[in-house]
């Protein structure tokens, strides 16, 4: 993936032009400032792909919770099993409207 490098100053000229570049080449602009990167434009469909990762990363994290996955595991088995309660009623114990 080539990337293009722009300043910071010639962007405000250019950015009308990214979204015909992106459609030809999805790759990231990066605009810099004083000659160091400050930021990066990218396709939105980039960006999405990049949630969908950061959204892997989360799971990932929680799945290597013990604690966490012990307390999953058991609510589910729980619900397997029947044991729940209304939401109506968990709203009243609760003291929610």
């Amino acid at each position: 993936m080539i990337e293009y490098i722009i300043s910071i100053s010639e962007a405000p000229s250019k950015i009308a032009q990214l979204p015909e570049q992106f459609a030809e080449d999805s790759s990231a602009v990066i605009v810099t400032s004083e000659g160091e990167p400050v930021m990066a434009i990218l396709p939105y469909s980039e960006y999405k792909f990049l949630e969908k990762i950061d959204s892997l990363l989360e799971t990932m994290e929680i799945m290597q919770d013990e604690e966490l996955m012990a307390a999953f595991r058991q609510g589910v088995q729980e619900l397997a099993e029947g044991k729940t309660k209304p939401w109506e009623d968990v709203k009243k114990e609760l003291g929610l409207p």
